[in-house]
């Protein structure tokens, strides 16, 4: 069983955790126990490093160890997925990142959808007037970015992936809406692009460059990067220096975070200033 008697002072004391492998690079205690703190909540919040084989284990062991639910990371969003009792959002996304119990039963969503959207929101406040997105990559990430895109009523969602196949998946799955293309099709977009969204590794610290010319893109366009290390990537500093609005990985990770908190412990808790502040210093400092 978990060590969790440091934050743990009583029976009725509430406890999640993040459950990944690895784990121990998450930033999501920092988060979780900024709002315990804040919102005078005792609880605890800490990491498990569950290898996979272990995981279906500690999943059905979950409320006996202690916890009232769990954000899940790599490599286990799918698995979480199928045991436990999805909603729409995790069911379309195909992955789960945030349990919890309801009835006795083992419920999973996706927050990724609401962090994404929801930091839009916060940066770049009309952004969904536009009628055509142009999405990078096809991973998990970028179905949570275009089911939220759809969600939102966005019209036309282009879909640019290496791997086209991977594309034409998701755009089978989501509908007409969703238009897949391939790579070299980018500056072709770009011009209608009203946001554009980086779901890629590329541009992140220790990975290739990611290559796209903001300047082809209309005055109004808003660009989102879902990576957060650096903090500000190439690609938002050309956007920022074009003067255009942006909505960075960090935020999205903050906001991700909201729903899980208030489902374990019962209060919605916000995504401050302070908070942003805190989580920027621990990603910087060596």
């Amino acid at each position: 069983m978990p060590d969790v008697t440091v934050m743990t002072s009583s029976a009725k004391t509430r406890a999640a955790c993040l459950i990944g492998w690895p784990a121990a690079h998450s930033r999501s205690p920092l988060i979780h126990h900024y709002w315990l703190r804040t919102l005078g909540i005792e609880g605890g919040y800490v990491i498990e490093a569950v290898p996979p084989d272990d995981f279906k284990d500690f999943i059905f062991r979950l409320s006996l160890r202690g916890f009232v639910g769990a954000n899940v990371t790599l490599p286990h969003k799918e698995h979480a997925l199928a045991l436990s009792t999805p909603d729409e959002r995790a069911r379309a996304v195909g992955a789960a990142n945030t349990l919890w119990f309801a009835d006795g039963e083992l419920r999973s969503t996706n927050t990724d959808v609401e962090g994404f959207i929801n930091n839009l929101d916060a940066c770049a406040p009309g952004w969904d007037k536009t009628s055509d997105a142009l999405v990078l990559g096809a991973g998990g990430a970028a179905r949570a970015v275009v089911f939220g895109l759809i969600e939102r009523g966005i019209a036309r969602v282009h879909l640019v992936n290496r791997t086209v196949d991977r594309a034409r998946a998701l755009a089978d799955q989501f509908g007409a809406s969703v238009q897949p293309a391939t790579w070299d099709a980018v500056n072709d977009l770009l011009p209608r692009a009203g946001l554009l969204v980086n779901t890629t590794s590329l541009g992140m610290h220790g990975q290739p460059a990611l290559e796209i010319d903001v300047g082809l893109l209309p005055q109004h366009a808003v660009v989102s990067d879902l990576v957060y290390v650096p903090l500000v990537t190439p690609l938002l500093a050309a956007a920022q220096a074009r003067g255009l609005k942006t909505a960075d990985g960090l935020g999205m990770l903050l906001h991700q975070a909201v729903r899980g908190f208030e489902l374990w412990f019962g209060q919605r808790p916000q995504v401050t200033s302070e908070l942003r502040a805190i989580v920027e210093a621990d990603l910087t400092k060596t």
